[in-house]
């Protein structure tokens, strides 16, 4: 088998993207990229050596494999099948990699639309920071074929530390929702238990005096806890629109497997509470922020 590495597409160079469209040109895969709103990632990639294209569709005339970065199922189908789409442009044997997380019901069927016209489509939301994307630290849960995991498996390599097969397409997003709504659900109590806290007496820092180090620890709280304590801005970049866009996802699964979930439901509710204030632009750990002002407290350290 060759041992040449396969010409790559990658659309939504943003938070994430970025960092893994960066470790894949230093890998050396002939990367071609499509720039957004924000032309600065762009510049850099092309000034590392990447390609630009215009449209999805040029893109993949240049791509074997195209990785997606984007918002959503919206965004994802926008792509794919609009006018100037990746579907216009791509040679047969294409595998579009979705690395978006998106609502499982849409990725199974687009993944059939494309497979009747030669294409093929993986499933391949990612785990952790945009931190972690620049140093290749990310882990993917991959939705795929065998052999369509096999192919795309090396490039995932180029940026993830952790790649996991779960199963056929469709599985990583279903895997990455549980995944988000722990995370969400997690985000949601430190909040409202932080909140509390404060109220009757408990300051942030002696809070944290007893949760760090204990079980009751993880990565996540680290990251939610460095906002708040050192008002960290950037300490976990991820909005508020963008959670609850994962947590209304994760409730029309529910919902499609006839699965009740009031947990998933109360957690929605705070994040929409949070984003129909106008909040939804700020990032995750400051949720604690917005239910503290909703009882009269501030979370900040005085003075």
């Amino acid at each position: 088998m060759s041992t040449a590495k396969e010409s790559i597409g990658f659309i939504g160079v943003g938070l994430m993207g970025q960092g893994m469209a960066r470790n894949l040109v230093d890998k050396g895969f002939p990367l071609t990229v499509m720039g957004h709103r924000n032309r600065k990632p762009v510049e850099e990639l092309v000034a590392a050596g990447a390609k630009e294209a215009k449209t999805p569709k040029e893109l993949a005339a240049n791509a074997t494999i195209i990785f997606l970065c984007v918002t959503g199922s919206a965004q994802v189908e926008a792509v794919v099948n609009g006018p100037d789409g990746i579907v216009a442009g791509a040679k047969p044997g294409t595998v579009i990699v979705d690395c978006s997380t998106s609502d499982p019901g849409s990725t199974i069927r687009i993944a059939a639309e494309l497979e009747a016209k030669g294409l093929h489509l993986a499933d391949a939301p990612l785990g952790g920071t945009p931190a972690q994307a620049a140093l290749g630290q990310l882990s993917a849960m991959i939705g795929a074929a065998p052999e369509i995991f096999a192919r795309i498996r090396p490039a995932c390599e180029a940026w993830a530390q952790k790649v996991v097969h779960l199963g056929p397409v469709g599985d990583g997003h279903k895997m990455k929702l549980l995944n988000n709504f722990l995370s969400m659900g997690y985000a949601a109590i430190y909040a409202e238990a932080l909140t509390l806290a404060q109220k009757i007496g408990i300051t942030p820092q002696t809070f944290d005096s007893v949760l760090r180090g204990s079980r009751m620890d993880c990565g996540f709280y680290q990251t939610f806890m460095q906002y708040v304590l050192e008002r960290d801005r950037d300490a976990h970049k991820f909005t508020l629109v963008n959670a609850l866009k994962d947590v209304r996802y994760l409730e029309s699964v529910a919902n499609a497997a006839g699965v009740p979930n009031p947990v998933g439901n109360a957690v929605k509710n705070v994040f929409a509470s949070a984003v129909a204030a106008g909040k939804g632009d700020d990032y995750v750990p400051m949720l604690s922020d917005w239910v503290a002002s909703q009882n009269g407290v501030s979370l900040a350290k005085k003075g």
